[in-house]
């Protein structure tokens, strides 16, 4: 899984996200950093509000979190997504060492990102394309 600086810098080149069950994020900068969150339509579901999609929290005791705003959650996408956002320039991913490497078109060249897993290589690939 990607971690969170990683996730904000897609957020921050342009990674679009249209929240779905199954998708991991966190809620950022509130010392909360750590808890990662599943949408799912029985604890947390997607509410469209006039004044944006909201994250309400279904059932929740532990805290006193009825909804945030999806502003202020951080997208941890899963390597199926990060590899769909690369759309035709995904060329491959393959292990290298201790890590893994996708390689993406750019021009009429190609490009290798490593890192440690598979997640963050098509992260970096991601962001080397949204660049």
């Amino acid at each position: 899984m990607i971690g969170v600086e990683l996730a904000e810098r897609l957020r921050a080149a342009g990674l679009a996200w249209t929240p779905a069950p199954g998708d991991r994020f966190v809620i950022a900068d509130r010392g909360m950093d750590d808890e990662v969150f599943v949408v799912s339509e029985l604890t947390i579901d997607v509410h469209e509000a006039p004044t944006g999609r909201l994250f309400r929290f279904n059932g929740t005791t532990e805290w006193a979190l009825d909804s945030v705003e999806q502003e202020a959650v951080v997208w941890l996408p899963h390597e199926s997504q990060l590899r769909e956002a690369l759309g035709a320039r995904f060329r491959g991913l393959e292990p290298v060492g201790d890590g893994f490497a996708v390689t993406i078109a750019v021009g009429t060249g190609e490009e290798r990102h490593v890192d440690v897993d598979a997640e963050r290589a098509y992260s970096r690939a991601l962001l080397a394309v949204l660049g």
